[in-house]
């Protein structure tokens, strides 16, 4: 055998497995894009997830503690009251029970 044709089977060889880890890269960013499909949530769209299946009102702080175990994203409490209140005075889809408490809005 020639230099040559030995170098061409190691590259075809490098080749190969290049793209098979390469294949295997891929299906397993897919499955962890997946998985954090729910993660790339907007805060509001979780919360309207944990409220529904909670179907009733929830402070604040459980609302918090929901997302952290359901969904493991962490929610920061002073933004997610603001937007919370956004969407309560534009009547989209949550309501206010009491002192930082929501529920979503009768349908």
């Amino acid at each position: 055998m020639e230099k040559e044709d030995i170098r061409d089977i190691l590259l075809d060889t490098m080749i190969v497995s290049t793209e098979a880890q390469l294949k295997a890269l891929k299906k397993l960013r897919g499955a962890i894009e997946e998985e954090s499909r729910e993660k790339g949530k907007s805060q509001t769209d979780l919360v309207f997830d944990i409220l529904n299946s909670a179907r009733e009102p929830l402070h604040i702080s459980q609302i918090i503690a929901e997302a952290q175990r359901k969904f493991g994203v962490e929610l920061d409490r002073e933004s997610l009251v603001s937007a919370l209140s956004k969407k309560v005075m534009k009547e989209d889809r949550f309501v206010r029970t009491g002192k930082n408490t929501f529920a979503l809005k009768a349908r």
